[in-house]
């Protein structure tokens, strides 16, 4: 189910800050007519440590509402707390979704085992599969492939979103976890090599922005064609670098406001892209064959 590309989507806002919910169902209609293999609502890119429940909540009902049965819908419930995040996954797997994502507890650097019992409680309260996200830059622990494996004997744990860029940690998580489960980068510079050596796909930065090339990339490698596959994404690598030239989500939603698919609000403590990188990433967009004058479809 958890495979190809799937986008870590953007949380559409106003000047102020608040949600824009017409821009909201507008990027769902995108991202369906383009192709991406699946939407992962209230992640790090979508804001996730500044939304508050019961926006995630209305997030992913819309979501459900506009695309589910046509691509899987995910949705992030992890905190630093075992006690929320169990609760938020108990209440959000129940809306109507594929699957839950859970990142690994930031800022209290828990033990390996400590993960382990906070995954496997949240996991036994999830009525959806379960996506483990590990993201060592963002949360300052990390989740190591002996760990993960120990969790994929959980029936409910299904799959790993692994944003660091390492080939040798992918093949180490693939050669360590059961048949079946879905190893996803989380780097998209990386990506397509991680396909390359066996991993499902990508929950991806770039697809808010590329989701057409991203998904075709994705495509290209699973079928075992990498030289079709690596021209596509030698087109995105300037993109994928620039999508970071500042804390992400600031670069990637400047880049889908130029698209024309959203306005430039984000929600303190982000602010808007400094001007000094507008022509990095509009340059990027014009090198990936993407219009920075594009109008909403």
């Amino acid at each position: 189910m958890f495979t190809g590309s799937l986008v870590a989507i953007v949380t559409p806002m106003t000047a102020d800050g608040s949600l824009d919910w017409s821009a909201w169902d507008r990027l769902l209609d995108f991202h369906r007519a383009e192709g991406s293999n699946g939407i992962v609502v209230a992640g790090t890119t979508g804001e996730s440590p500044a939304l508050t429940l019961d926006e995630i909540a209305e997030l992913t009902r819309r979501a459900v509402a506009r695309c589910g049965g046509t691509m899987p819908v995910i949705v992030g419930t992890g905190t630093n707390s075992t006690a929320e995040t169990i609760a938020r996954t108990r209440a959000l797997s129940r809306a109507g979704v594929d699957g839950v994502m859970i990142v690994t507890p930031y800022y209290n650097k828990p033990p390996q085992d400590g993960m382990i019992r906070h995954f496997q409680a949240a996991a036994d309260v999830s009525a959806v599969p379960v996506i483990l996200y590990n993201v060592p830059g963002r949360t300052a622990v990390d989740l190591l492939p002996t760990t993960v494996a120990r969790l994929a004997e959980h029936p409910r744990i299904v799959a790993l979103k692994e944003a660091t860029p390492s080939l040798d940690r992918a093949r180490e998580l693939l050669a360590a976890c059961p048949a079946g489960f879905a190893v996803l980068s989380g780097d998209d510079a990386t990506a397509i090599e991680w396909i390359g050596v066996g991993g499902h796909g990508v929950i991806s930065v770039t697809a808010n922005v590329a989701p057409r090339q991203m998904q075709a990339a994705c495509a290209a490698a699973m079928r075992g064609d990498l030289d079709a596959a690596r021209r596509v994404d030698e087109s995105l690598q300037g993109l994928h670098r620039a999508l970071f030239v500042e804390s992400s989500p600031i670069p990637v939603k400047w880049a889908v406001a130029q698209r024309g698919l959203i306005g430039p609000g984000i929600r303190a403590p982000l602010i808007e892209l400094n001007v000094r990188h507008h022509e990095t990433v509009r340059r990027a967009m014009h090198a990936a064959g993407i219009s920075t004058e594009e109008s909403t479809p």
